[in-house]
């Protein structure tokens, strides 16, 4: 089988990490690609954002399988325009991922489906969102979220007013997120533990995959601004297998049953961000795709040929409900560019990755990265996701530290304390 994996961040160099290992998988392409998955695939400097490039590349090189990384493709209705010429794409159609383009859609959907989930008002407008706040339906901490994409980086949690109206202006006012900010939905704040579920489905059935917990805060304790993300592990102890069925029955079969209903096609990873609250989970969102860098932390767990997996979900067969699973956790620590997630600088070398690389228990994901002169360097906000895996989280957390000591680069920043809510409040992980 001939695959094409469409991204060039780290979830994508996951992915085809665990794809070249598939005996299944004869040939691998990715699209744009980085400096890590070059060394598993042939990179083709493709723009993932034009959806009949991507097409004219797989029909090129006779692909049997072409696998959707980031959001972005989805949205711009990159499976709709695969299926029209008959080839497999494994990914949502454009009206199934609004789930993840538009908050507002996905409120909506969820509320029509019954489907647990904060209050919420959406507004056209910035008065009508100044407005919102006075009243004070949801009072403080308020939750301010921009309609559309913005890179995971669109959600304020506002400490008070005068917070909540600073968001409403940059997103509203400022065009800080471009068209994404052109309404907002304001919500509760929910309080309890976050937690990332993902399954593999093929618009009828599911495959339930690892759970994992995010970092989405730029700082130790998670202070600071939203990221694309700074750091993940695996499992969630907060899913058990309990939890995991209450999931299934309450949110995730009655989101792709009613997307089913719509005509709304749903075949690919469907990801769903909860709040695990006193009354039980809640969906803070939903995404169309697997999570980065949870994707880093959840691939390596599969003890799986992933490719026919794929494949069924993408023809509307899969058959399997659940797969192999390593028992170990993982954890996965994100090295960013000085400055990120605001304005930082690229084109600096990168020191020590054979070292950590060749480490015991020790993956290194790329992300930012590209080939200058003979040499990495860094190409984006986040570099490289460094990922330990042990007999519990202690371990993992301890053998993914030892990997981030061995790497630097100019300016290079993380987080010292990723995971290490796993050890303070999650259950050891079974054996």
């Amino acid at each position: 089988m001939r695959v094409l994996v469409v991204g060039g961040g780290g979830r994508e160099h996951a992915l085809a990490w665990t794809l070249a290992a598939d005996p299944s998988v004869t040939g691998l392409v990715c699209a744009p690609g980085n400096a890590g998955i070059a060394r598993l695939a042939r990179c083709v400097p493709a723009d993932a954002t034009r959806p009949q490039e991507l097409l004219a590349l797989a029909e090129r090189e006779g692909v049997d399988l072409t696998v959707v990384g980031p959001e972005l493709p989805l949205t711009l209705g990159v499976a709709n325009l695969f299926a029209a010429r008959g080839r497999l794409l494994l990914g949502p159609t454009r009206l199934a991922a609004e789930l993840e383009s538009s908050k507002a859609f996905a409120k909506q959907f969820m509320t029509a489906c019954g489907v647990p989930t904060a209050r919420y008002r959406i507004l056209e407008t910035a008065d009508a969102a100044l407005a919102a706040l006075r009243d004070g339906e949801f009072g403080y901490p308020a939750v301010v979220k921009a309609d559309g994409l913005a890179a995971g980086k669109g959600v304020i949690i506002a400490p008070d007013r005068a917070s909540a109206e600073a968001a409403i202006a940059d997103m509203m006012v400022a065009r800080r997120f471009g068209d994404a900010g052109t309404r907002v939905v304001l919500e509760e704040y929910l309080e309890g533990q976050e937690a990332s579920f993902f399954v593999l489905t093929d618009g009828r059935h599911t495959l339930t995959l690892p759970s994992a917990e995010d970092h989405k805060r730029a700082f130790d304790g998670d202070r600071g601004p939203n990221t694309g993300g700074m750091g993940a592990f695996a499992p969630s102890a907060l899913i058990d297998p309990i939890a995991t069925e209450r999931i299934l029955r309450e949110i995730i079969h009655p989101v792709i049953e009613r997307l089913r209903e719509e005509g709304r096609e749903f075949r690919g990873f469907l990801y769903a961000g909860l709040m695990i609250t006193r009354e039980g989970p809640k969906v803070v969102e939903f995404n169309v795709r697997l999570g980065d860098p949870e994707a880093q932390v959840v691939l390596p767990m599969l003890n799986e040929e992933l490719a026919p997996l794929l494949a069924a979900a993408a023809r509307g067969e899969l058959t399997a409900t659940s797969c192999r699973v390593r028992p170990e956790p993982h954890v996965g620590v994100v090295l960013a560019s000085g400055g990120y997630p605001g304005k930082h600088q690229v084109g600096k070398p990168i020191a020590g990755l054979v070292e950590a690389e060749s480490m015991p228990d020790v993956l290194v994901f790329h992300a930012g990265t590209a080939r200058q002169d003979g040499q990495t360097v860094t190409a984006g906000g986040r570099v490289l996701t460094v990922v330990g895996r042990g007999v519990d989280y202690a371990q993992a957390i301890d053998r993914a530290y030892a990997g981030v000591s061995r790497i630097s680069f100019e300016g290079m920043q993380h987080r010292t304390d990723i995971g290490a809510k796993a050890i303070r409040t999650h259950r050891p992980a079974e054996p």
